[in-house]
């Protein structure tokens, strides 16, 4: 199913916080939760360059929604990121009753080209949303930012 324009609008907020993120010199993954009325609630980027690797945008996004929405506000919202969920992320999105998932790019593709250029594996698993996740409705890759984000990769990853 084609995404929407507005879902494309907003994937391209993340890939700007993803730019954000390697210009400061962190990983390119960016994230927004939107509530059920359209409105952006909160968007962050990777903050892992210091070295703890749990400060991935989703998981920092499953903290604030548990903290600001209620159990049905959670479900009804929406997380669109750059990049698809690690399982880390994936499960604490699932844990806290957040739902649809909506990514520009997969962790099949990422994994791809690192594996294209030579670069070393992340150490957990690349697996997909649903497989850690499986109630949760996930759309993507889109397409449309598939070259956007692997200059971005390319420009943190390539050896």
């Amino acid at each position: 199913m084609p995404l929407r324009d507005d879902d494309l609008a907003r994937l391209s907020r993340c890939v700007e916080l993803a730019r954000e993120a390697l210009v400061n010199g962190d990983e390119p993954f960016g994230s927004i939760l939107v509530d059920a009325e359209g409105r952006t609630r909160f968007e962050d980027r990777n903050r892992v360059k210091d070295g703890d690797h749990t400060r991935h945008p989703e998981f920092a996004i499953a903290r604030w929604a548990v903290a600001n929405l209620s159990p049905a506000q959670r479900a009804q919202a929406t997380v669109y990121t750059s990049g698809e969920h690690c399982p880390m992320c994936a499960a604490a999105h699932a844990w806290v009753g957040l739902d649809r998932i909506v990514y520009a790019t997969s962790s099949a593709q990422l994994s791809d080209w690192l594996q294209e250029w030579g670069a070393p594996p992340p150490p957990v698993a690349p697996l997909p949303i649903n497989t850690v996740a499986p109630r949760v409705t996930v759309e993507g890759p889109a397409a449309e930012f598939a070259e956007t984000m692997k200059a971005l990769y390319e420009a943190k990853y390539r050896p």
